[in-house]
């Protein structure tokens, strides 16, 4: 497998002319919950998308970054990244938000912001850390969102520490039966 990349960087004040972006704990504002302070999209949805769609272009999704050779089957909760002076890790999937998504699970992911710093587009992202490699995105999407009455499953992915509290909180709930 190649190395995943981020291809393109989008921060909320679009300028994309810019070489270099500062990555803060709370991604590229100072308002946004840690646990979502950078969203990753795969830049391989884009071609899968039917003709009428197909003129969303990359960015559309609202992602921070436009990733390649990663997806919903290969990363998984709390993968640490090197990105340039930054470390970023995977917290949680991303936000169901167009019927397409919903029926493949190609939601994205988020990432908190370990170690703020200076980032490019067009950099290799290094694993640093894979401590849960059986929660990848595609897993926990299929627990939260398909296998809801597993609750022995359920309870399992809520013990992992790294999953953001927000969907931790919500499998406990389910869990509990409430």
């Amino acid at each position: 497998m190649e190395e995943p990349y981020v291809y393109k960087i989008f921060s909320n004040e679009r300028k994309e002319k810019r070489k270099r972006f500062r990555l803060l704990e709370t991604g590229f504002s100072k308002n946004k919950i840690k646990d979502e302070a950078i969203f990753a999209y795969p830049i391989k949805y884009y071609s899968e998308l039917d003709e009428e769609e197909r003129s969303d272009s990359i960015g559309s999704m609202d992602e921070n970054f436009a990733v390649l050779e990663m997806d919903e089957f290969t990363v998984s909760i709390g993968d640490t990244y090197r990105m340039d002076e930054a470390v970023i890790q995977v917290s949680k999937p991303g936000k169901i938000r167009k019927t397409e998504q919903k029926e493949n699970f190609q939601t994205g992911w988020y990432f908190r912001v370990l170690e703020e710093g200076k980032i490019k587009s067009r950099t290799d992202l290094e694993l640093l850390d894979r401590p849960y490699p059986e929660w990848t995105i595609a897993a926990c999407n299929e627990i939260m969102f398909v296998n809801k009455h597993d609750l022995r499953m359920a309870d399992e992915l809520c013990d992992c520490e790294l999953l953001s509290e927000q969907w931790r909180r919500i499998l406990r709930k389910r869990v509990r039966g409430f």
